[in-house]
């Protein structure tokens, strides 16, 4: 299986510079659209979500322990436990089966 790792940013100078393009050119990237600060709010809004109701709790040894941190937030609540107004109030997963249930209906 082919694991692609995306880097999402703005369009910051940093970011779009010949040695940045050099070191991330097998990665897939996305950016913003310049001056559209709607492009990003989703992402932003998760990170201060994640943030706040998960990582302020732990303090990560190293890579590896954060991303279990960050799997068990987003496989272990996020997507199974946590409601979310998008969805009627269930969660992801919840949601989805009373998606595909009405589909087959």
């Amino acid at each position: 299986m082919d694991v692609a790792t995306v880097i999402h940013s703005d369009r910051g100078s940093q970011f779009v510079c010949k040695l940045y393009k050099k070191l991330t050119k097998e990665m897939a990237t996305s950016y913003s659209r310049k001056g559209d600060p709607w492009d990003n709010a989703p992402i932003e809004s998760f990170h201060a979500l994640i943030k706040r109701e998960w990582l302020s709790r732990y303090k990560p040894e190293n890579y590896h322990h954060a991303y279990s941190i960050v799997f068990e937030y987003i496989e272990g609540f996020y997507n199974t436990g946590r409601s979310h107004s998008f969805c009627g109030y269930l969660s992801p997963n919840e949601y989805e089966k009373h998606f595909s249930k009405t589909l087959l209906a």
